[in-house]
């Protein structure tokens, strides 16, 4: 009877062994399996008809083409997991291409791609308008140390991406104050556009914005002074604007205000807009 168990487990250890022997080669057999495909994917996947060899830029106007060029150039000699080519047109790194050009151009504002063929990638490229420009944080400081070339340009949401030349007089509006990751108060920068756009229509010519630490807004006038001593119209940054535009356009339409400002606008200091239906007002003596 012992005999008999002895020879049992002997054959059952023979099994297992042959069992562990039998894993171990369909494992090697699928690890070569493996192996074999891979090396023939990589193999079709650098196969020069796979393989982007031009890139035409589109849409770019201050951007320099060549720079864009580089950068996608860049991203396509990098190889997918050590093996696979990004540069084959299934392959193509587009997201991380976009990424790093907005990153380096700040002024572009969107990025897309496109094949022509299997071996010719198009790039097309929108640029930021140059709609205004923001000169620092604080008026006072920028024009006391004599910086106002330091500006940059702005586009319609308010955002601030490019270093922009000198400019005489007034050929963008200006804006000053914080920034928040690039936009100026993105919050209520709109807000802020359609109550300048609303003041020509009140007789006024708008040439800078002014938004103070303290929560103050400062609109300043077109005037033979300069930017600090330029007339202004000032109202708090969380104000309805729609009602203050509603109080301005009364005051204006109300003596004595209307006549002094035809008679004596050039003396004109401020319109007060922060203390709610009320407007206050102040010309030099």
């Amino acid at each position: 009877m012992a005999r008999k168990g002895v020879l049992n487990s002997s054959r059952l250890r023979d099994l297992k062994k042959k069992r562990r022997m039998i894993l171990g080669t369909k494992i090697a057999l699928a690890a070569l399996a493996f192996l074999v495909l891979l090396w023939i994917l990589a193999y079709v996947a650098r196969l020069p008809a796979f393989n982007i060899s031009e890139i035409k830029i589109s849409g770019e106007k201050a951007v320099d083409t060549e720079s864009i060029t580089e950068v996608v150039e860049k991203n396509l000699k990098t190889k997918h997991l050590w093996i696979f080519p990004k540069s084959n047109f299934l392959l193509l790194p587009k997201n991380q291409i976009k990424k790093e050009l907005m990153v380096e151009f700040s002024r572009l504002e969107n990025v897309s791609f496109n094949l022509q063929n299997l071996r010719t990638l198009l790039v097309s490229v929108s640029e930021r308008e140059n709609k205004y420009i923001w000169c620092g944080a604080n008026m006072e400081i920028e024009f006391s140390e004599n910086s106002e070339k330091g500006c940059f340009f702005m586009d319609a949401s308010g955002y601030v991406f490019d270093q922009a030349p000198y400019f005489s007089g007034d050929v963008y509006f200006r804006f000053f104050g914080a920034l928040k990751e690039n936009y100026f108060f993105p919050e209520v920068f709109g807000k802020f556009i359609s109550f300048i756009d609303v003041l020509p229509r009140f007789g006024f010519v708008p040439v800078s914005l002014y938004s103070k630490i303290d929560g103050d807004i400062e609109i300043h006038l077109s005037s033979d002074s300069s930017y600090l001593n330029s007339p202004k119209i000032i109202f708090k940054k969380n104000s309805d604007l729609e009602k203050i535009s509603e109080n301005l356009q009364a005051a204006l339409d109300t003596e004595p205000l209307r006549t002094e400002l035809k008679n004596k606008y050039s003396f004109l200091q401020y319109i007060d807009l922060r203390f709610g239906n009320k407007v206050y007002y102040k010309f030099d003596e």
